[in-house]
């Protein structure tokens, strides 16, 4: 009976902390992913010339899951529409959580069409995150930019929540730029509704930037449950490498997973491949396998 009534206190503690904090929380019961995902802006260069070919590719080195740039309704997924890259996806045994969506129109006027096309695509492709991938520099040029762009994010947030969507940020390196004693990540984080805002934190941007990711973890538990894992070269801090390769140390980030809330992790090269493109990202999804998850 003692355990019993032992079992029931602490079950409704625990109820009680899910229902306060329920981002630490999620923080502190969720596992780091054991699946690996590909950011496809990294094969751009090959993508639009073969989407069937590439995709195909992608499933064979042992990625479970791809996140899409660039939708539009007239070109869809690189002369896909939604249902034929969901079935393409489906064929692979491949899933896209997530998807870059371009946002600045709608951060500008606040006009909701374009990002409700985003979200019925992202519903066709079994997606769960429509993500904001950049932020234009005439949006951006103090943190009252920055406050009206968080105020935009949770209108957004609010849209895409009622369609059975969650609205995710990412980063580069500009929201670490000064104004004062304040920066634009951390308005962003602030003035978004930690209920209806998530962010997906690209590692390189933040190390690069001078920034500690763990260290936002820390502040923000569950608030990342999405990951860029691109790594920095040794020689030049300007170029990545493949993951594993250059000096970010990922393995003392991923002990952070947890806090982090890290749902989906997805590998991104941007330039810098070798021997090639692909190769680079077999070597990158390998490191991963061996030394992360």
């Amino acid at each position: 009976m003692n355990s019993r009534r032992t079992f029931l206190k602490q079950a409704g503690l625990a109820a009680a902390g899910t229902f306060l904090l329920p981002s630490f929380a999620d923080a502190l019961t969720n596992k780091a992913p054991k699946k690996v995902g590909i950011q496809l802006y990294t094969l751009r260069s090959d993508l639009p010339k073969d989407v069937t070919g590439v995709i195909k590719k992608v499933a064979q080195m042992g990625y479970k899951e791809v996140e899409t740039y660039g939708y539009s309704v007239d070109n869809g997924f690189w002369g896909l529409d939604a249902k034929s890259f969901a079935s393409l996806l489906k064929e692979n045994g491949l899933k896209a959580p997530s998807g870059h969506y371009g946002l600045d129109k709608y951060m500008l006027d606040g006009n909701t069409d374009v990002l409700k096309t985003y979200i019925e695509a992202a519903n066709i492709t079994r997606g769960e995150y429509i993500t904001v991938p950049h932020l234009g520099t005439d949006l951006r040029k103090n943190l009252d930019d920055y406050k009206k762009i968080a105020a935009r994010l949770n209108q957004a947030a609010e849209l895409c929540r009622a369609s059975g969507l969650k609205l995710a940020y990412h980063n580069h390196n500009f929201e670490f730029d000064a104004f004062g004693n304040s920066y634009g990540y951390d308005i962003l984080l602030k003035e978004t509704d930690p209920k209806l805002v998530q962010f997906e934190l690209d590692l390189y941007w933040v190390v690069r930037s001078g920034k500690d990711p763990v260290k936002f973890f820390e502040a923000n538990p569950g608030r990342f449950p999405m990951w860029h894992i691109k790594d920095m070269d040794k020689a030049d801090r300007t170029k990545n490498t493949e993951v594993g390769n250059g000096s970010i140390n990922f393995k003392s980030i991923y002990a952070a997973s947890k806090l982090a809330g890290l749902k989906h992790a997805f590998v991104e090269q941007e330039n810098n491949y070798a021997p090639d493109l692909f190769k680079s990202i077999e070597n990158s999804i390998g490191y991963i396998n061996k030394e992360l998850i």
